[in-house]
């Protein structure tokens, strides 16, 4: 009982001292005895909700109290004779002796069983760090301890403290100064049980739930010669419904929506010794919503049983022990000893004989070949190391080559009538980014970080943005300067490289918009996958909003699809030089690729997705330049015959 109060003691201070929840605000308590008996727990309840001189129910008089919530007493019965007085006034009543709020919690709680070896399930119960030490500070001889606290001490300690009028007792005196600890346990126990540490989560739950009550702090209200919060403690029983928070244990309190708080019992092993002191050994636990599916679980090797207890599990009379990879199975009609071996299902396991369930590996682990034990996973990503990262990084190396050879020599002929007349410097733009495109999906090979997962889609689509933009500037270009020939056209004065740079510009703005917005509400991060691959945990990027990378794809796909439109109606213009016919194809081969690629994506995983598009993009690059460039270079440099202005000229005639 005295561990109980120190436990609500010690939640109390903590929250008053803690700035993060209920800042300016100070929690009290008082606490009630009900002796156990009923009239007395009416009478209570009664004068928890009233003060005056006499016990008038229904009317106050003096200082008001600011009641907020109730914590329930140790038996379920007295908490039962609370909740219909405090029902009654909407008060929210929270009872630790068991895991259920509706208005009141229900359970009866347990006693423990004190001879050695007993098993015993109890409430679920951890250490909040800090408590040690609070117990081990306390001084009874401090004006702030009540009274209480002090016939405990003489209790447990067999002493008593002097007092101004008695003459001392023939025991000796109490100097404060004795220890917690060297209490046995049945008098006090210095490690939280489970009774203390759910009145440590009800006191908490009481706290959140009046944090989360908007702007708390605009409803204090002048009371003497200090402020008190007006505050009804019927609000409270929303938040508390709706409640879920972490305590200093790192364990989520939070009620269901049947308002049960679904903390699980410990199964616990009492070790008693000859100074009749005890202590309790956790060997298991119960807890039907366990997350990881697993409700019961003990160690059966770390119970220590009395000396007398020598029975044994009685085996099988039917047939042998099941090994382990299967769980036993029982036999409709047959005696309870006689089953069969089932098997272990695919994904689970089971590490030790006649087991009655199989059990799950972690996400991290996978079943052995004869499902009797876990392996972990191996991290697996797209490497330069493998053949198929060797061979696309070798792919995309020799396309940038390439590339950048072309561009030299596009940079070294740049006064040549087929390099002047097809915009020389959309040309130029066209050939970087696509050596860009090659380059750029080197980042899609090797470990994801953050910063390749935040930089290879916003690069790729914005240099796929620029180099297909150019090809839609370099079209429309041909169709205006055409209709500009004509005498009289208003096309006349877009004719120049101001219109082609608008384009470009324009077009890639758009892109980068998109992407900004990508990186500001949901950008991609790195991601470990362990349930694509059996054996396998996929280390990938997580692209934050599939619904942003197919709006950059889309945009990129709208863009093609212009540009192939537009080259479609130009291809005839007349034009020795005319590249419309050249980038109808190209923008064919474009759409081609990626129209393909959305189905492929979404149909693998791990690094065979990573690799379809890093296929794609060398496809749709390569195809781009292929078809674009080599017909100039052919003409460049094994028909410099037909680069001449003459030539041009002859052709147009």
């Amino acid at each position: 009982m005295y561990q109980h109060i120190l436990a609500l003691a010690f939640a109390i201070d903590e929250i008053n001292e803690n700035s993060e929840i209920l800042p300016n605000i100070t929690l009290g308590f008082h606490i009630y005895d009900s002796y156990s008996v009923a009239r007395t727990t009416y009478r209570s309840t009664l004068g928890l909700l009233f003060q005056s001189s006499k016990f008038i129910p229904n009317y106050n008089c003096g200082s008001k109290k600011n009641l907020i919530g109730v914590i329930g007493g140790l038996d379920s019965d007295i908490s039962s004779y609370m909740a219909n007085t405090l029902g009654l006034f909407k008060i929210p009543q929270i009872d630790f002796t068991s895991n259920i709020y509706y208005m009141i919690f229900n359970i009866q709680p347990f006693r423990d069983a004190l001879f050695h070896g007993a098993l015993s399930f109890s409430i679920h119960s951890n250490q909040p760090p800090g408590f040690t030490d609070f117990l081990q500070n306390i001084d009874p001889l401090e004006e702030k301890n009540n009274g209480y606290m002090k016939m405990f001490w003489e209790h447990a300690f067999g002493c008593s403290f002097p007092k101004l009028g008695v003459p001392p007792k023939s025991r000796r005196q109490c100097t404060g100064e004795e220890e917690l600890e060297s209490l046995p346990a049945p008098v006090f126990e210095m490690s939280m049980t489970g009774h203390s540490y759910s009145i440590y989560n009800a006191v908490y739950a009481v706290a959140h739930a009046l944090h989360l009550l908007p702007s708390p702090r605009a409803r204090y209200e002048e009371r003497g010669n200090g402020k008190r919060l007006n505050l009804e403690p019927w609000q409270l029983h929303s938040p508390l419904l709706r409640l879920s928070f972490n305590n200093s244990c790192g364990e989520e309190i939070q009620f269901n929506e049947q308002g049960e708080l679904a903390a699980g019992f410990d199964i616990t092993n009492l070790i008693t010794f000859r100074n009749d002191s005890y202590v309790r050994v956790k060997v298991g636990s119960l807890n039907l919503q366990a997350d990881s599916g697993v409700m019961f679980a003990i160690d059966v090797d770390g119970i220590e049983w009395p000396d007398y207890f020598i029975q044994v599990p009685p085996l099988s009379l039917c047939n042998d022990n099941c090994p382990p990879g299967s769980s036993r199975k029982r036999k409709e009609g047959e005696k309870f000893c006689c089953y069969d071996c089932a098997p272990c299902p695919e994904g689970k396991i089971s590490d030790q004989i006649d087991m009655d369930y199989c059990i799950p590996c972690m996400e991290d682990h996978y079943p052995n070949k004869h499902q009797d034990g876990c392996i972990p996973k191996t991290p697996t990503f797209l490497s330069y190391a493998e053949p198929l990262g060797m061979t696309l990084a070798a792919l995309a190396l020799f396309f940038a080559v390439i590339t950048a050879v072309m561009l030299g020599i596009f940079i070294q002929q740049r006064d040549t009538p087929i390099v002047k007349a097809n915009n020389r410097s959309l040309t130029y733009i066209l050939l970087i980014s696509l050596l860009l495109c090659f380059l750029c999906s080197l980042l899609f090979i090797g470990k994801s970080t953050n910063t390749t997962c935040l930089v290879r889609q916003t690069a790729f689509g914005l240099i796929f943005s620029v180099a297909v933009s150019s090809i839609l500037a370099k079209t429309i270009t041909v169709v205006v300067a055409f209709m500009a020939s004509k005498p009289g056209n208003i096309f006349r004065k877009w004719v120049g490289k101001r219109l082609a740079h608008f384009i470009v510009l324009s077009c890639t703005l758009f892109q980068v918009g998109i992407c900004a917005a990508w990186l500001g509400v949901s950008p991609p991060f790195p991601e470990l996958d362990m349930h694509s691959q059996i054996r396998e945990i996929v280390v990938e990027c997580n692209e934050g909003s599939a619904t942003m990378f197919y709006f950059v794809l889309g945009y990129m796909g709208f863009l093609a699809s212009v540009s192939f439109s537009v080259a479609f109606l130009a291809r005839k213009l007349p034009d020795s030089f005319n590249e419309a016919k050249f980038i109808t194809f190209s923008m064919l081969v474009f759409c081609s690729v990626w129209v393909s690629f959305v189905p492929t994506y979404l149909s693998t995983r791990g690094k065979a997705m990573v690799a379809v598009e890093i296929f794609s993009i060398l496809a749709s690059s390569a195809g781009l330049l292929g078809c674009i460039f080599s017909p100039k270079c052919y003409i460049i440099i094994l028909r410099p015959d037909l680069n001449k202005r003459e030539q041009l000229i002859r052709r147009q005639q």
